[in-house]
């Protein structure tokens, strides 16, 4: 189906007076990041559904979540890159036909081996999809106002999926820990068919792209090695020989990247693009932002559920605040980035979280509800509305058209892979038992990333 040419001279006239197809395309390229955050926090809740049922050790069960986490943050650059290279449009329609087919397999898989591995392949198709809807966006909405206002709805639905996914996941589990693999199949459906009736077509090139092979293969396996590596050295220790040497292969897999990107024709990645400041300083940032993030919702976690026996729906009501912040300060992050800048908001977002990190380790032996939990949650969701957004748009500023999927590939991978490593030193960081005790050394780890991401926007730039 043939799709109309790009909009739109009006939004030239009235930057903030957006088109009906401009907003379709906003709903369409945030539905993308939405259906991730749901579909990696719902499984949550259905591990130990899945593990009755399928006979799963609680070892095997967790790769429910680290198999989509290993492909996600691994193909994330490759993904970014294809994009540019081959067509932002046709890549998110591929990915997402991709993502509906195997949730499919994962709904109807009586294997434990089977469904991780749907799991993984989906989390390779979210690790294309994810990158080529952000480089739309930042493509379709010019640098400044309307892309500030377009990544504040994306930060809504990015946040809305995750925090949302626990709740949804727990109410799905409760029916059947299969409809958590069927709920994505229509929205993947809709998000595809969107792309094709709403978003223009792929620009013609003059040049048939080429695929640095080498750089793409290396740069696949030391991601995946690296993911790996973090994601499973709680389970096997930190000083293990294994975690140890997969760090240390990782690093030389991304070195001989490194190597054949500065002497092959076409590299996968220009490696210039990383003397944009703004584009490391956000990547750096991100990934310690959201380490402790991932660990303050483990620890919250282990708290509520494991030490004082709620239920997981309970604990998403705890959180729910958070994301009502979400919801209410989302819509309005591109008005204030405009009227305050960038890095104004972004520095409130970042102290937000520090009070609410401390606020944590005040918890006792009863959870206190209205003096501690609900107020590091509001604090926890103003700071997670006000820094992810504001994050992605000082890592793609300045950036060039062909290279958006690039930045929006390393921010995303940047994003996920702390991810993992934030959850991979708290669990480390936490010590045995079942007494409240355990809990603080990770609370002071998740304190010190919100100290360490402050501190790195804080470091002077060079010009």
């Amino acid at each position: 189906m043939a799709a109309p040419e790009a909009p739109a001279p009006e939004v030239q006239k009235d930057p903030l007076r957006w088109s009906a197809r401009l907003w379709v395309s906003i709903l369409i390229f945030s539905g993308v990041i939405l259906l991730d955050g749901l579909d990696v926090s719902m499984i949550v809740v259905a591990i130990p559904e899945i593990q009755s049922e399928l006979g799963m050790t609680a070892a095997t069960g967790q790769w429910l979540v680290g198999a989509y986490i290993l492909a996600f943050g691994s193909f994330l650059l490759l993904g970014g890159r294809v994009a540019d290279l081959f067509g932002r449009r046709r890549v998110l329609v591929i990915a997402m036909a991709a993502f509906a087919i195997v949730s499919l397999f994962g709904a109807i898989a009586d294997d434990a081996v089977l469904l991780i591995v749907s799991r993984f392949v989906k989390g390779m198709a979210a690790g294309f999809a994810a990158p080529a809807a952000m480089s739309l966006l930042t493509t379709t909405f010019p640098e400044g106002p309307q892309r500030n206002k377009a990544f504040g709805i994306f930060n809504v639905f990015e946040a809305s999926g995750y925090s949302s996914g626990l709740l949804v996941g727990g109410l799905l589990a409760g029916l059947n820990w299969r409809s958590i693999f069927i709920l994505p199949i229509p929205l993947s459906l809709l998000l595809l068919f969107g792309a094709l009736r709403f978003l223009p077509p792929d620009p013609p090139r003059t040049e048939r792209p080429r695929l640095d092979i080498g750089g793409a293969a290396t740069l696949l396996a030391g991601m995946l090695l690296l993911v790996f590596t973090t994601v499973s050295a709680a389970e096997v220790g930190w000083s293990s020989l294994r975690t140890i040497g997969g760090y240390a292969l990782s690093v030389l897999l991304l070195a001989a990247f490194v190597v054949i990107e500065r002497t092959v024709k076409d590299p996968l990645i220009r490696l210039g693009v990383f003397r944009n400041r703004g584009l490391v300083t956000a990547n750096i940032s991100i990934g310690l932002l959201y380490g402790g993030a991932m660990g303050f919702q483990f620890l919250l976690a282990l708290y509520l559920q494991d030490l004082e026996g709620w239920q997981p729906w309970q604990m998403a009501l705890v959180l729910l605040p958070a994301g009502l912040m979400v919801v209410i300060i989302g819509p309005k992050l591109g008005a204030l980035m405009d009227r305050f800048g960038v890095t104004k908001v972004l520095m409130v977002g970042l102290v937000a979280f520090l009070p609410c990190y401390l606020l944590m380790l005040l918890i006792g032996p009863e959870p206190n509800l209205w003096l501690i939990l609900l107020p590091a949650s509001v604090l926890w969701g103003v700071g997670f509305a006000l820094s992810i957004a504001t994050l992605m748009v000082a890592g793609t500023n300045g950036v060039s058209d062909d290279e958006q999927g690039l930045a929006a590939g390393l921010l995303n991978s940047s994003l996920q892979v702390g991810g993992a490593f934030g959850l991979a030193v708290v669990t480390a960081a936490i010590l045995p038992g079942t007494e409240l005790s355990m809990l603080y050394p990770g609370l002071v780890v998740i304190l010190a990333f919100a100290v360490l991401t402050l501190l790195a926007q804080l470091a002077p730039k060079q010009s």
